[in-house]
């Protein structure tokens, strides 16, 4: 699959999808003008890529670890929704018996942050999510 590179603007994250070398990270300041355009191909992209993986799982014997690194200094509300939706992509790879875990960095001094990871993780029980203080 082809990878997804997007670099920030001032209101869009910094986006590295790459399978090629196993680097998924969405990073920066999230508040697009038009989130769905923004976040549905990212979304698409993980949908599509859990038949690749369970292809791959079962010819090889062994899945791929995902790790999906969110460094987020802000979202809003909209964004939040869509952020979910791939937080339950990565949960369907999961259930599907592949290694799926999402990596939520946040700023010791933004619990608030933190606590949006945490409400995040409570609609994915199943799906292991670590947090990151930096």
């Amino acid at each position: 699959m082809d990878p997804i590179f997007l670099e920030a603007t001032q209101t869009t994250p910094k986006v590295v999808i790459d399978p090629v070398n196993n680097k998924f990270e969405i990073s920066g300041d999230s508040r697009p003008e038009n989130t769905g355009k923004f976040f549905n191909p990212i979304i698409e992209w993980f949908d599509a890529y859990r038949p690749e993986l369970f292809h791959q799982k079962n010819s090889l014997g062994k899945s791929k670890k995902i790790n999906v690194n969110f460094k987020l200094e802000y979202f809003n509300s909209t964004s939040a929704k869509f952020i979910l939706d791939i937080f339950y992509q990565l949960e369907k790879i999961h259930k599907e018996g592949c290694d799926a875990e999402i990596i939520w960095h946040y700023d010791k001094r933004d619990t608030d942050m933190k606590e949006s990871g945490e409400e995040f993780s409570k609609y994915v029980p199943n799906l292991k999510v670590s947090y990151v203080e930096f």
